[in-house]
C-alpha cells in the first residue's frame, strides 16, 4: 500500500531547472560608453562623474570601474582622439610624421569640446589635478602606440615633446581660434606639422612640405 506521503510526492511536479542569468557584457560595455559620449559632451571632461554615467547606463558604478580602470581611461576610450592613435601610428617610420599629422588635423577640424586635446586645455584652467590624470593617460596610451614604430631608449620623451607641441597648437588653433595658427587652411597646417613632427620624432629639419 503506498502511503499518502508518497502519493502527494509523485503528484507534485517536480520543480522548473533554475534559469541561468543571461549576461552580455559587450552589451553592457556598448552601454557604457554611448552614456559616457553623453554625460562628457554635456558636462565637459572635468564635470563628468563615473557615477552620473553608470546610472545613465543602467549599471552600476563598480561595473564601470571593472570596465574601464578610471574616468581617465573612460574618456579615452569614450571620445574620438587617441583611441584612433594606434590606426594613423601604424605603418612604416617614414611616414609616421605625415600618417599622424594628417590625423590630427582631420579630427580636430571637425572635433567638440570633447575631443581628448581640447579637454586637457579646458580642464587645466580649472582642475588641474583633473588635467594632471588625463594628461598621464594620455601619455601612457601614446607611448605604448608609439613604441610599436619607433626604438629607442628615449622614445618616452619625444612622444611627449610631440603632445606638448600639439596640446600647443590645439590651444592656439581650436581653442582660442588666435594667431597665424588659426589663419591656415587645413592643408598647409598639415605641411607645417609633418615637418616638425618628423623633427620631434627623427630630429630632421627642412622645409615645410607640400600637403594634399
Amino acid at each position: 500500500m503506498v502511503s499518502d506521503a508518497s502519493q502527494s510526492s509523485a503528484a507534485e511536479p517536480a520543480p522548473a531547472p533554475r534559469r541561468k542569468r543571461v549576461r552580455d557584457p559587450e552589451a553592457r560595455r556598448a552601454a557604457i560608453l554611448t552614456a559616457a559620449r553623453s554625460v562628457f559632451a554635456e558636462r565637459g571632461y572635468a564635470k563628468a562623474t563615473i557615477r552620473e554615467i553608470a546610472q545613465r547606463a543602467g549599471v552600476t558604478h563598480g561595473l564601470v570601474v571593472l570596465h574601464f580602470s578610471s574616468k581617465e581611461q573612460l574618456f579615452l576610450a569614450a571620445v574620438p582622439g587617441t583611441r584612433d592613435l594606434a590606426d594613423s601610428v601604424r605603418g612604416d617610420a617614414e611616414g609616421l610624421a605625415g600618417r599622424v599629422a594628417h590625423a590630427y588635423v582631420a579630427r580636430m577640424e571637425s572635433a567638440d569640446s570633447a575631443d581628448p586635446f581640447i579637454a586637457l586645455v579646458r580642464s587645466a584652467a580649472g582642475d588641474q589635478a583633473a588635467a594632471k590624470a588625463l594628461l598621464r593617460a594620455m601619455r601612457e596610451e601614446s607611448i605604448a602606440a608609439y613604441r610599436t614604430v619607433l626604438t629607442g631608449p628615449d622614445v618616452a620623451l619625444r612622444v611627449d615633446l610631440l603632445g606638448a607641441h600639439l596640446i600647443g597648437v590645439t590651444f592656439s588653433r581650436y581653442v582660442l581660434a588666435d594667431g597665424p595658427i588659426a589663419a591656415m587652411s587645413a592643408g598647409e597646417l598639415t605641411g607645417y606639422l609633418t615637418m616638425t613632427l618628423d623633427g620631434i620624432l627623427f630630429g630632421s629639419t627642412g622645409t615645410a612640405p607640400a600637403s594634399s
